[in-house]
């Protein structure tokens, strides 16, 4: 089925799922496995609880689902609420916000809006091969940009570059910070742990696109792998590349292991490298978060590799909430910068 034969215009009685303003079901050649569900939102920008660590307080995603296909994403169980599962159907059950945009105007229109900081990319990638099609982010641009309201992006989608001439054209009056997602250079392992991304060539070319074009680009390395990813070699090759690339700053941080991406993530690893399964349990026996002592020797060993590399030279950015933060106590995951993002 071509996307062109469909265009909008009404319920899809064949639709599969009952979402709250579905308008159809849509499968494509073009997307083989993929079911899209297309809806009407009612609501763009989401609030994070007072007490979420993260240093935002508003976020969009697009989408629920994620074509990307990370065995770790930790936004899995959230395909739960739809009555999905957090496995395959995270992978290939997309839910598409079609309206977006024009939502987010009136919303960011509204007295109330504090244009607070807004971060996108934090439960699916904005720049998933779909966005090719749906074409949502120009509009959520230019609706942030034109509001006075500051945003980021967190990407692995190098179709972030069609976009580039309208963050630029943001920068001149908001506050954009992009950053892209890339935690390994070894593109055997990479299509393993992340079977739907691009390339990590494609990735470091498009932090070098970013920053030819005027912005700085900052990257998360995130998540390193126990026994897989964080040995002195593989981290100073990554950071070695990224230097080259031009990014302005890197933040790493270990695997997490939620409900819903833990099963789905161990099961990998029980076909990929079963022997390091029992290693697994263990060091994750405690909850969703690597032993302290565990974060401690990688933070130390990820600051060596960051000096020897020249990220020491700058304080990494941070967005604080406005307009007053909530005290809160320290997270789990104190000894490392908070995982932002699924990616």
């Amino acid at each position: 089925m071509r996307w062109e034969a469909r265009e909008l215009g009404g319920t899809d009685p064949a639709a599969l799922l009952p979402l709250a303003g579905l308008v159809r079901t849509v499968r494509t050649p073009d997307f083989a496995g993929v079911t899209f569900h297309e809806v009407l939102c009612r609501s763009a920008l989401n609030r994070v609880p007072a007490a979420s660590s993260m240093p935002f307080a508003w976020t969009i995603n697009p989408t629920r689902g994620c074509l990307h296909r990370c065995t770790y994403c930790f936004a899995r169980r959230t395909h739960e609420y739809l009555d999905l599962d957090p496995g395959k159907d995270f992978d290939t059950q997309i839910v598409v916000k079609t309206n977006i945009a024009e939502v987010l105007r009136k919303e960011l229109a509204r007295a109330s809006w504090k244009h607070e900081h807004v971060a996108l990319g934090t439960n699916s990638d904005p720049y998933m091969r779909a966005e090719g099609r749906y074409r949502l982010m120009p509009g959520i641009i230019a609706a942030l940009a034109e509001s006075g309201t500051p945003f980021s992006i967190l990407t692995k989608g190098p179709l972030l570059r069609r976009d580039l001439p309208l963050l630029v054209e943001a920068a001149r009056t908001v506050d954009v910070s992009v950053a892209v997602s890339l935690a390994l250079v070894d593109p055997e392992l990479q299509q393993r742990l992340e079977p739907g991304t691009p390339t990590p060539r494609a990735r470091l070319d498009l932090v070098r696109a970013i920053t030819d074009a005027g912005l700085e680009c900052s990257v998360l390395a995130m998540p390193i792998l126990p026994w897989l990813t964080d040995s002195e070699e593989q981290l100073d090759s990554l950071y070695a590349a990224l230097a080259d690339a031009g990014a302005s700053d890197v933040t790493a941080g270990a695997l997490h292991l939620r409900p819903g991406a833990r099963e789905w993530f161990l099961a990998w690893l029980g076909r990929e490298h079963p022997a390091l399964l029992p290693r697994y349990r263990r060091l994750y026996a405690g909850g969703s978060y690597a032993p302290a002592d565990y974060r401690k020797w990688l933070g130390e060993r990820t600051g060596r590799v960051r000096r020897r590399h020249g990220f020491d030279r700058r304080p990494p950015r941070r967005w604080a909430r406005s307009p007053e933060p909530v005290p809160t106590a320290a997270p789990p995951a104190a000894l490392e910068p908070a995982q932002l993002a699924l990616f």
